[in-house]
Parts: structure tokens; sequence; C-alpha cells
């Protein structure tokens, strides 16, 4: 018998990988099979590649697949919250007024539970750091979004947050936390259909300016340019309404890798 042993880990990096380190152990203990290991990139698309083309060279009985599982999280996840640190040093630095980040969409709810705890855990921390953070850059932190699925703790971390930095005047740094374009302009809807019934205002005003009057971003300019790393061409139910006149930018590099040389090719 001859068994294929590989590991996928997108966010490892130069890091010790628990998936490649399980698979030395798996490897270890296997009798009278022949083991076959395929190294893999941390760039998942081409990891899937390697595989595809181990299988088609070594042509094994049985391929088993170590995940990567909470190292991900804690090291991807951890090193993409430190990219946002670096990210506002850049925005400040070239000059830009106005930095939107989407950190957690409505729609990653349904990732499983050890991820989202990890994720919560990540924002907790930085949400704590960001306070004072934003007190030494200046910025004016806005965070976008619903909040009635987050845990008390956050939003009162939320509120001290925008409440101490509301007064700053150097960038504004935008949040999208448990947010998605769909549901901001359905609660913008609910909120003109409120309006509406109590008579503040008619149907004949409604105007795209009104309507973006009660968006979550009512108080920024709509985005010049949005940037999706990972080579991922979608825009992934962000900013749909804002995005209209955006340009668009889709580097090949990972969030946790990203800086401004990699999309406005700054020194």
């Amino acid at each position: 018998m001859k068994l294929l042993l590989t590991a996928f880990d997108p966010f490892g990096g130069d890091k010790v990988n628990p998936a490649l380190e399980a698979v030395k152990l798996v490897s270890s203990h296997v009798n009278n099979v022949e083991v076959v290991k395929a190294e893999v990139p941390t760039v998942f698309r081409k990891s899937i590649a390697t595989v595809a083309a181990a299988i088609a060279k070594e042509k094994p009985d049985a391929v088993l697949c170590i995940g990567q599982a909470g190292g991900r999280y804690d090291t991807g996840h951890l090193q993409g919250s430190r990219v946002l640190e670096r990210i506002c040093d850049d925005a400040i630095e070239i000059g830009l007024k106005y930095l939107t980040v989407y950190v957690f969409s409505t729609e990653n709810w349904k990732r499983s539970e050890s991820e989202v705890q990890g994720l919560m855990k990540i924002l907790r921390n930085y949400l704590k750091t960001c306070i004072k953070r934003a007190r030494e850059k200046n910025m004016k932190v806005v965070i976008l979004g619903k909040q009635d699925m987050l845990d008390e703790d956050i939003i009162r971390s939320i509120n001290e947050l925008e409440e101490s930095s509301k007064n700053n005047t150097g960038l504004v740094f935008q949040i999208a936390l448990n947010y998605g374009a769909r549901d901001e302009m359905v609660r913008a809807m609910r909120k003109m259909t409120k309006d509406m019934i109590d008579k503040e205002i008619a149907p004949e005003m409604i105007t795209e300016d009104m309507f973006a009057s009660y968006l979550d971003t009512a108080d920024a300019p709509d985005p010049d340019l949005i940037i999706r790393t990972s080579g991922e061409k979608r825009i992934s139910n962000f900013l749909l309404w804002q995005c209209a006149y955006s340009e668009f930018d889709f580097p090949e590099v990972l969030w946790p890798d990203f800086n401004k040389k990699c999309s406005l090719q700054l020194p």
C-alpha cells in the first residue's frame, strides 16, 4: 500500500507548522506502508495544485491530509490583526483621510465555533489596544455593522473606543465588524420606512443622498479604492452601495503579509 501524506497550512508562514509536525509523527509510526510526503506551500490554492501533482506522480492507494486546526486561527488571524496597526501607520504616513477595514462579516458566524471564538478573543484584545493607539495617533475610530449579536463586553469596548476617539482629528479608521452590505441596506430601509410612518419624510423626498445618510457610513465619503487581498476577485458583500465608482485592486498577497507596497507601489 502506498500512502500520500500531506498537510494544508495557508497561514503557517515561516513559523512551526503543527500540521506538518503531525505528518512527521504519523509517518514514523506507520508500518508496512510506503509513505510519500508532499511538502506544500503556505498559499492554499498552490497547496491544492501541489497535492494534485503528487497524486498524479505517485499514484497512491490513499491520501491522508492533516489540517492546521487551531494554529491557523491563532497564528493567521493574530498576525492579520497586527497588520491593522501597520496599515493604519501607512495610511497616516501617506496622508489618507479615511481607511475602512473588513474585520468580521455577518456571514462569518457560519464558520466553526472554535474559529469564531478565536476571532472574538483576538478582537477583544485588539479593541483594548486600539483605544491607546487611537489616542497616540490622533485617529477617530468608527465601527460599522450591527452589534446585537456581539457579547456585551465587546459592545462596551466598542462604545469606549468610539467615545474616546470621537474628537480626534486625524485618520478616520472605520472597522467593519459584524458587517454585511446587504444587511446595512436592509437596516437603512427599515429606518427610512419608520420615518415615513412617523411622517418625518415623504416618499418623494427620497434621493440617493438621503438613502446614503441612513447607511453606517453616513459621515464618510465613498471609497476611491477598494483592495481585496489573496487575489480573490470578488467584493464579498462589502460596501455595495458605496463602491459604485470605486477603483479595485486584487493583489495576490495574503492579508497577513500585506503592506502599502503590495498595492500602492509606494516606497
